[in-house]
């Protein structure tokens, strides 16, 4: 099996300035660092060259996305607006989505790099792909900025597959612990993508990802979010995964699978309350390479979103990204034994109510 890697230095360069977490800093707050740092993706990058992981993986050179890629999604106000800041640093280039010099340049690379992964598995040079790239995407709007992310990377993808490749029925299984609002705002109303989203029940953005969003016209029932409690562990998501994602997978029957991949789900991630775990997002993986290989010839594309404890993160990427490829380096994550055994793990009555109610979705699948 062979799965390729994006990745550049330059993704590492995006920089979003001394913030308090994702809040400006200044009297009361000092200044630290914002979340949304190179840290914790280049530890991704480290962790795989030392466990020799990066060489068996197939090589994929990003490029800049064009304009007329980033208009399949965005505005050319917002294109306009992102382009005048290249030179400058902003505290908001969106709703808390700082940028600094160059950060324009960097996020055409980051689509870019997305788009060539996609083609890559399209035209099966690679079984499937990973897409390690930064700014992340799956918040940005159509007309902004939003949530660290500029451009919309995974949204982008899948309408240059719709647009330019050819493909008729395209998926998105997003599982940062965020809500993926911009991916289900390029999709809505279109029937070539079914849009799923398993997330932190209104943790970003607030009042948003409900399992009532279910899509509207054409787009109707192709659309469905899966807002798991916060506390919910690996038995929550594995649920979730069996009993909501994968049935949806199988009725809808897409040409290729896209993953908004967030590690923010992760138990100790300052950003998200839920409790996954490494070998959580290895059986995940697992799930849904085997989906996959029986309704699309394995044909997964990951792109990297959100996740922000860099000791943790690093670790649940390597696990999911060694599943992939269908490699096993012996990499023993120090962090699963502590975390694997926090106190309701284990499938909850409560989520397992909200699940049901999600479940009951497929039946809008047409």
């Amino acid at each position: 099996m062979k799965t390729g890697i994006v990745f550049h230095e330059l993704y590492l360069w995006h920089h979003t300035g001394n913030h308090a977490d994702y809040v400006p800093y200044g009297f009361p707050v000092e200044p630290f660092i914002h979340s949304e740092n190179s840290d914790t993706k280049r530890r991704v990058k480290n962790l795989m060259e030392v466990s020799g992981l990066y060489e068996k993986l197939h090589k994929i050179n990003p490029r800049k996305a064009t304009k007329e890629e980033i208009l399949y999604f965005h505005t050319e106000d917002h294109f306009n607006h992102i382009k005048s800041l290249n030179t400058s640093i902003s505290i908001d280039a969106g709703i808390s989505t700082p940028s600094g010099i160059g950060s324009f340049d960097i996020a055409l690379l980051s689509v870019g790099g997305v788009i060539e992964a996609l083609d890559f598995v399209i035209d099966r040079k690679v079984d499937n792909a990973y897409a390690l790239v930064r700014p992340p995407g799956h918040h940005a709007m159509p007309d902004k900025a939003m949530g660290f992310c500029i451009f919309g990377n995974a949204a982008i993808a899948g309408k240059h597959a719709i647009n330019k490749r050819n493909l008729k029925k395209i998926a998105f299984v997003d599982w940062d612990v965020h809500h993926g609002n911009g991916t289900q705002a390029a999709f809505y109303d279109d029937p070539s993508a079914l849009t799923i989203s398993i997330h932190q029940d209104r943790n970003f953005p607030t009042n948003s990802g409900l399992i009532s969003e279910n899509g509207e016209g054409e787009g109707k029932g192709f659309n469905i979010n899966i807002p798991l409690p916060p506390g919910s562990g690996v038995g929550a998501y594995e649920a979730a995964f069996d009993r909501v994602v994968l049935p949806a997978l199988d009725i809808y029957q897409p040409e290729i699978i896209i993953i908004p991949s967030g590690f923010d789900g992760g138990a100790n991630d300052p950003l998200g309350r839920q409790m996954m775990t490494s070998e959580g997002f290895k059986s995940l993986t697992k799930k849904i390479k085997k989906s996959a290989q029986e309704i699309c010839d394995g044909k997964i594309l990951m792109t990297h979103e959100g996740g922000y404890n860099a000791a943790t993160v690093p670790f649940f990427a390597h696990a999911v990204i060694e599943t992939l490829a269908g490699e096993d380096m012996n990499v023993k994550d120090p962090f699963q034994n502590i975390i694997g055994n926090m106190g309701q793990q284990e499938l909850q009555p409560h989520q397992n109510n909200l699940i049901g109610e999600a479940e009951s979705l497929l039946k809008n699948i047409k």
